[in-house]
């Protein structure tokens, strides 16, 4: 593994912060407080590029890998955790995942929108009685011959109002467990028999949506289901190696931040006639969060090249989510 960044992307680095400070921080405060998702700023980021890594550039593509993808969301996670919600909902969550799975028809309808912005993504996995265990779900969807029909509930999905099109995870046949799940493209609001609400009692994140969907004998076109029935767990747990990437560089991000407040409060803080930063508990309690963050960089850097290198990768991404 090279340990060095290259030029372009250190420019990619470079502009990820300047869009965090310029464009996100000066109003972050009261956006939180109002709880408000700016349609705006994802399309402004799907300009820059953001929403590009991994994807073929006839679809959008910049070239990007999970590299690029991870600095950038990093930068942002370092000013606004919230904002870094659509590098999964976009690029790492559905884009990908049809482009790896999708027939041409659905590559080309709907991975530019995810790519450019335009079009908000999703995904649907959890469910009111199934989490982690994604193969405990209960939310079916029955072949009725010349359409599938949903019945069945999931929550905690982000952008479930906001949604143009995402993923949703179902079981096509239950009895088969987890070789009776299927994928599928869902567009919200294209459906009838759907109702997707907002879940505002959160404890953060609040500029980035989350809802619910309740599907009572919703109807999607037979051509919705994303690669074969029965293979929804499978392009389930691939997404995931995805998107926890995705999260453990968020997660880096607000790391960064949290080490930069606490170096602040530390040199500002006066105690017995100087800065508390001078005494040396204080000095060893910062140095071991330095240590601590440098070693979370190395291994979410480090997930991302051997993504980057189509080599296995799946106990590094899980250890660096960790």
């Amino acid at each position: 593994m090279i340990f060095e960044l290259t030029d372009e992307q250190k420019l990619v680095q470079e502009t990820a912060r300047e869009f965090a400070h310029n464009d996100i921080a000066p109003t972050l405060v009261e956006e939180e407080k109002n709880h408000e998702f700016r349609l705006d700023r994802v399309a402004r980021m799907g300009e820059l590029g953001f929403f590009s890594c991994g994807v073929p550039e006839e679809l959008g593509g910049t070239g990007f890998g999970f590299m690029e993808s991870v600095l950038m969301a990093e930068q942002i996670a370092k000013v606004s955790a919230s904002w870094r919600l659509p590098f999964n909902m976009q690029n790492l969550g559905p884009a990908l995942t049809v482009a790896k799975f999708g027939t041409e028809a659905q590559q080309h309808k709907f991975i530019p929108g995810w790519v450019a912005g335009t079009q908000i993504g999703f995904f649907g996995m959890t469910e009111p009685e199934s989490g982690s265990d994604v193969a405990s779900m209960k939310t079916v969807a029955r072949d009725m011959g010349d359409h599938w029909e949903l019945r069945g509930n999931k929550i905690w999905v982000s952008n479930a109002v906001e949604g143009d099109a995402g993923l949703l995870y179902v079981m096509t046949d239950p009895e088969k467990k987890h070789r009776g799940m299927s994928a599928f493209i869902l567009e919200p609001k294209q459906v009838d028999n759907l109702v997707a609400t907002n879940i505002d009692t959160k404890l953060g994140l609040y500029c980035a949506p989350t809802g619910e969907f309740a599907f009572d004998g919703t109807q999607l076109p037979k051509d919705a289901l994303l690669g074969t029935a029965g293979d929804g767990f499978k392009i389930c747990m691939w997404q995931l190696n995805n998107t926890r990437l995705g999260c453990a560089a968020g997660a880096l991000g607000v790391g960064g931040a949290a080490l930069e407040l606490a170096i602040d409060y530390a040199n500002e803080r006066m105690q017995f006639g100087k800065p508390i930063s001078h005494h040396q508990m204080i000095q060893a309690q910062i140095a071991e969060m330095a240590v601590e963050h440098e070693a979370a960089r190395m291994l979410v850097y480090r997930a991302a090249w051997l993504k980057d290198n189509g080599k296995p990768n799946q106990f590094e991404t899980s250890v660096a989510k960790l």
